[in-house]
């Protein structure tokens, strides 16, 4: 069987970068298919060879692959996988577009719906200098918003990383979902049974990641916080933080291992569709205080790996930190839930199991069809 993975673009280093890694990795014979690829970006593929789009010739479109965003369908439409007999992609918007040939069979890992197409809003929110383009920009997304139904109808099954994305899906697709938790490489993180007298933030530092409510909530306990990741929001936070606050920037990966290993607990104030670092900090032996919406009521067990808190206001957070501190958690117990819900492991065996039952189903309609 000819495999064709193929992901929206490889122009940055993000949860859904580190899940295309892994399917690259667990298939190392099949090629690989993107818009754009910026190797000194994303990440590491090694040798492999990259196939691109003609997004890839226009001068400065890996930087500002953002503003690409009408020409991406059209550039994935044009892909030619037509020898290939089982597509898997790896999609927020247009790598679920690619076409197929008949008898082939389109497996999507999508992370989410298309979103800065159907929550426009929070986009423009988040990009703030975009928001002097609104109208002209609501034109074209309306537009595209007819496209993207029309494409989404091209994948054979979606597999949603958590019970939120499978939900919206359904709702706006029209499409059902099977839900596996993506993974982490648990090997990757270091357990220790002792943790230090800190917490942790790590995040990219943009509006929606609601770092700010962190920073007061600290500023207030005066409690020592470690804040990870760079982004446009870091000045405005730095100049509200208290002495108790430090933003060490980026980091390397050794360096973010042992801030999760050693860490009280690790602080999400996001609303995110799946979440990768409470997960990330259980493999630790960390325990979570997030925010109790979205993926994290997917991975996190209240009381055993985390605590919620229930608005995204700096008092209700102070109240789950307070909370947290007055358990005894189980490190070690901590990390086993990881590795055993979490780990690549756990998830290729349901993965190949879906794409199993999915090409034995298919070919089967196939031969009765016939």
């Amino acid at each position: 069987m000819k495999i064709a993975l193929v992901h929206d673009y490889l122009t940055q280093k993000g949860g859904a970068e580190r899940v295309f890694e892994l399917l690259c990795k667990r298939y190392p014979e099949a090629d690989i298919f993107t818009s754009l690829y910026n190797p000194q970006e994303t990440i590491d593929l090694g040798d492999r060879a990259v196939n691109t789009t003609f997004l890839q010739n226009i001068p400065g479109a890996a930087k500002y692959f953002r503003l690409m965003a009408p020409l991406y369908f059209p550039a994935f439409r044009a892909l030619d996988l037509q020898d290939y007999d089982l597509i898997i992609s790896s999609s927020t918007s247009f790598a679920k577009a690619v076409k197929k040939k008949p008898g082939a069979i389109h497996i999507c890992f999508c992370h989410n719906i298309t979103r800065f197409l159907w929550d426009t809003e929070t986009y423009l929110r988040e990009y703030g200098d975009y928001r002097y383009f609104a109208p002209l920009i609501e034109q074209v997304f309306q537009a595209m918003r007819s496209v993207d139904l029309r494409y989404a109808q091209e994948p054979d099954l979606y597999i949603a990383n958590s019970s939120i994305v499978a939900r919206r899906i359904r709702s706006t697709y029209g499409k059902k979902a099977i839900v596996i938790n993506y993974p982490i490489d648990t090997g990757k993180f270091s357990f220790t049974n002792t943790k230090q007298d800190y917490y942790l933030a790590s995040a990219r530092m943009i509006s929606y990641k609601r770092l700010d409510i962190i920073v007061e909530a600290f500023n207030w306990l005066g409690w020592r916080l470690l804040i990870s990741g760079n982004g446009p929001e870091r000045d405005r936070l730095q100049s509200k933080a208290m002495k108790n606050i430090e933003f060490v920037g980026h980091v390397t990966d050794q360096e973010r291992t042992q801030l999760f290993a050693n860490a009280s607990s690790v602080i999400v104030a996001a609303l995110e569709d799946y979440g990768l670092v409470p997960v990330e900090a259980n493999a630790s032996g960390t325990p979570v205080v997030a925010f109790g919406a979205g993926g994290v009521l997917d991975t996190q067990i209240p009381g055993k790996t985390g605590v919620f808190f229930k608005r995204q206001t700096p008092d209700s957070l102070q109240a789950a930190l307070l909370e947290a501190r007055e358990i005894s958690w189980d490190y070690e117990g901590i990390r086993n839930h990881a590795v055993k819900n979490f780990s690549e492991q756990a998830f290729f065996s349901k993965v190949e199991q879906v794409i199993e039952q999915t090409c034995s189903l298919y070919q089967s309609s196939t031969r009765f069809v016939s």
